[in-house]
């Protein structure tokens, strides 16, 4: 069996994939990487036709070995990878060979970074996924001495690849649609939400994440409003008028307002947002947001067209003079 052996690991290391969508009835959550665009640019990169899962490694990676020659994707927030001392390349496809050892550091921007075996990484499922949550007791952060099986690579003769992507890993502005209850704050209230940049919050994790703003909080009209249905993206004002960007792992009802929910294409970007980091907001009606939304399926063919050879530094290539680096030599007495 191959397998990946964790000899170290950061404390926010977990299997990921695009989680258990259609459980919201049962209060489940869909859960899944919480920037699931980096796993659809793995598969890309690994030439895949669907996402696999990999692990995600919040602020921290860690240390692993491989037991069988594997390919891999580095994607989601930059962080410092080595294979056996020689540096990779991040947004990028690797190759390793039985006993090679990749350490990974702490992320250089952004917060979610993912390895990505090219086989995906194996085990039971639970509702149809290999995705720890949390928040729910489903699976737990990995720890030394762990072995995940990795599942067989399709395309092992795939040379690495690199992908070019635009930085999500700073902060930025925020798309939001309205939301049912986006009527119950005032024009002015609503009006001044827009115009504010706000800091993200030391505050957040794979639920949600703290928006914080100098000034008077945002509060709803409304007191002592039933429970309703809420979901990742939504802006949720607590009691006392702060925001919070609900992430992969939140509740599935809540009885706060919502001001507004991120458009899926830019909860990423909320996701890797540091702290510190400034974010805004704008309103989009719903015509444009339609016009902006993609279907996952075609995702991975998108981002594929964003996919090149890997461009590989001969100083960092251990085994340089195993490669035939001039073609078209002769002995010079073939017409003799």
């Amino acid at each position: 069996m191959s397998a990946l052996d964790i000899l170290s690991a950061g404390p926010g290391v977990t299997v990921q994939d695009l989680g258990r969508p259609g459980h919201m009835a049962t209060g489940l959550s869909p859960g899944g990487a919480a920037d699931r665009l980096a796993l659809f640019e793995a598969a890309a990169l690994l030439g895949l036709p669907q996402v696999v899962a990999g692990l995600e490694m919040a602020g921290m990676g860690g240390r692993f070995r491989f037991t069988a020659p594997t390919r891999f994707a580095l994607t989601g927030a930059p962080m410092a990878a080595r294979l056996d001392g020689a540096p990779l390349d991040w947004q990028a496809s690797h190759r390793a060979e039985p006993g090679q050892v990749l350490d990974i550091g702490g992320a250089r921007a952004g917060i979610y970074g993912y390895l990505t075996p090219a086989g995906g990484i194996g085990g039971p499922e639970v509702l149809g996924s290999r995705a720890a949550h949390l928040a729910v007791g489903i699976g737990a952060p990995l720890t030394a001495g762990a072995r995940l099986e990795i599942l067989p690579d399709p395309a092992p003769d795939r040379p690495g690849m690199a992908i070019t992507v635009p930085d999500r890993f700073s902060g930025g502005t925020l798309r939001l649609t309205p939301c049912p209850q986006t009527g119950l704050f005032a024009p002015a209230t609503l009006e001044r939400f827009l115009a504010t940049t706000f800091t993200r919050s030391p505050i957040g994790n794979r639920q949600g994440v703290r928006l914080e703003q100098d000034g008077a909080p945002f509060g709803a009209e409304t007191t002592g409003q039933a429970s309703d249905l809420i979901r990742a993206g939504d802006v949720q004002m607590t009691g006392d008028g702060v925001p919070y960007v609900l992430l992969a792992e939140c509740q599935t009802t809540g009885g706060y307002a919502r001001i507004g929910s991120v458009i899926p294409a830019d909860l990423p970007r909320v996701a890797q947002a540091p702290p510190g980091a400034t974010l805004r907001f704008q309103m989009l009606d719903w015509a444009a947001a339609d016009r902006l939304w993609q279907p996952e399926a075609g995702l991975i063919r998108a981002l594929g067209r964003r996919v090149a050879p890997r461009r590989r530094d001969p100083r960092d290539i251990a085994d340089l003079l195993g490669y035939q680096l001039i073609s078209g030599v002769t002995a010079g007495d073939e017409e003799d």
